[in-house]
């Protein structure tokens, strides 16, 4: 009995289910690997990562290609069906609208859960490329994005943001509540973000704005700032 219950917990107090989860948020930032980069990456050993995958290959929350493993598609279909707050889903309609409108860029809607930056929606713009990712999707660091919700939240960012470099950065977006991402995250795409507030001052999101990174963004971030305070006014 005893050594049953040891195998069907990871070490260091993990249950089950974290580790299942692990796996699940490795295979997201990974998109797709083999046994070995999984386990080493969600911090299982080998022999626990491989039964966890097998279960949850047969679940349909993962799936096998040859030696590899990715999300399958039960985790897509439940990933696609999630949706934000409505409230806040509301507030940010027409504003989003307006931005796209008068800047012809894309804007995303982001928000912070268990130290991850979290996609919610957003509005398309001119750029095909620049579609906004589905809800629930992962946003990796270091966007623009990700770095106002890990300065602006108190929830724990889970990241190593500890360089005296990140203090510096991190003082700066505080202060101009705006952070940028020039090609720091993808070659070629540049970024500027700013926090949602609720009437209060509480941090209830971000959005962001990604385009390409001959695109001046002193201009954009200005728009994006309106844009934020006018889901705040809309907020309620």
């Amino acid at each position: 009995m005893n050594g049953g219950e040891g195998e069907a917990r990871p070490p260091g107090g993990r249950g089950v289910l974290e580790g299942a989860f692990a796996l699940l948020d490795s295979l997201e930032r990974v998109r797709e690997a083999g046994l070995t980069r999984l386990a080493a990456d969600s911090g299982l050993p080998k022999a626990t990562a491989y039964r966890l995958l097998e279960q949850l290959t047969v679940l349909g929350a993962a799936e096998k290609v040859g030696p590899h493993y990715r999300i399958g598609p039960r985790m897509r279909r439940l990933g696609h069906s999630w949706r934000p707050d409505p409230v806040l889903e509301k507030a940010v309609q027409t504003p989003m609208r307006n931005f796209v409108r008068t800047t012809g860029a894309a804007v995303w809607l982001c928000l912070l859960s268990s130290g991850q930056t979290i996609a919610v929606g957003g509005a398309p713009g001119r750029v095909p490329y620049f579609w906004p990712p589905h809800p629930g999707a992962v946003v990796g660091w270091p966007t623009a994005v990700a770095k106002v919700l890990a300065v602006c939240s108190r929830e724990a960012s889970g990241l190593a943001l500890e360089s005296s470099r990140w203090r510096k950065d991190a003082a700066t977006i505080r202060d101009a509540g705006i952070a940028f991402d020039r090609e720091e995250n993808t070659p070629g795409v540049s970024c500027v973000a700013t926090p949602v507030l609720d009437r209060s001052g509480t941090l209830v999101a971000a959005i962001c704005s990604p385009v390409e990174a001959v695109r001046p963004l002193a201009d954009l971030a200005q728009n994006l700032v309106r844009t934020s305070k006018a889901v705040t006014a809309a907020l309620h």
